[in-house]
């Protein structure tokens, strides 16, 4: 029993603030439903926020509310997690004011956005690629930026993803090796060299590229021992220059050995 009236304050409370907030929802006056999506806002109710300023903003198109509500509109959203609108809300906001007091943030907003949807390394990556040409925008229109560092954080980690799963692809060929068929020479061994260099060349400061080079190798490799004969000295010798690469750029490299014991091998059947 005594929970009860515990509580009881707090339930009253929430049934006036939930009359308050129903009673403004059906308010006709602009400003004032304006004014309590402010009030809101401060708050961190950003859902109400966002409902009132749903139908607020195309009502205040061309007064002067209108650029400071349509960016507390995307805000609200941000502020629900809901990252896709709250990015499609920045950019509304950001094109139709391009000099406006809140366009650089809102620049940064839209594409941080959609930084945070960015998905898995498996899962399509579009929401990736957008962030990152959202994030190079800002960086060229805001080069003395107090978040450029940040920006620059954020691409770099976004590179990394994109790295991944390339990575992913260039291993998921190498795994399938002849398992399937393909109707060209290689096969999946070749489609995961293909990837493998791609991939260093779009991201040469990768932390994965030891591991391109290392996959690259070991499918020429595979290449070469599957070949025909009249073809295995030229394939070997690819394989070589492989090798070569990978020990220029990795010394000490944490495939080094059985890179190595591959290139003897190739040697003895070269000699032989």
């Amino acid at each position: 029993m005594k929970s009860i009236w515990i509580y009881f304050p707090v339930i009253i409370i929430l049934f006036i603030s939930c009359g308050e907030y129903n009673k403004v929802l059906k308010n006709p006056d602009t400003m004032v439903r304006y004014e309590y999506a402010k009030k809101y806002f401060d708050k961190g109710k950003f859902s109400r926020s966002a409902t009132l300023l749903q139908d607020i903003v195309p009502v205040m198109r061309g007064s002067s509310y209108e650029e400071e509500a349509l960016y507390l509109l995307a805000q609200s959203y941000y502020g629900m997690k809901d990252y896709t609108t709250a990015s499609e809300y920045f950019k509304t906001y950001y094109t139709r004011y391009q000099r406006g007091e809140y366009t650089e943030l809102a620049r940064y907003y839209s594409a941080y956005g959609l930084y945070m949807d960015s998905p898995d390394p498996r899962l399509d990556q579009t929401d990736t690629y957008k962030s990152m040409q959202q994030f190079q925008d800002f960086l060229e229109l805001y080069p003395q930026s107090d978040k450029k560092e940040d920006v620059q954080k954020i691409l770099y980690e976004l590179q990394e993803k994109l790295a991944l799963k390339e990575l992913m692809a260039a291993r998921l060929y190498y795994n399938l090796g002849d398992y399937i068929y393909y109707p060209f020479p290689g096969g999946n061994y070749l489609s995961c060299v293909i990837t493998a260099r791609n991939a260093i060349r779009s991201y040469p400061f990768s932390k994965y590229r030891e591991e391109f080079m290392y996959y690259a190798f070991k499918s020429k490799y595979e290449m070469a021992v599957q070949s025909v004969e009249d073809k295995k000295d030229f394939r070997y010798r690819d394989v070589i220059d492989e090798y070569y690469s990978y020990i220029n750029d990795y010394p000490t490299g944490k495939y080094i050995k059985e890179i190595k014991n591959l290139y003897e091998k190739i040697n003895k059947e070269l000699n032989n």
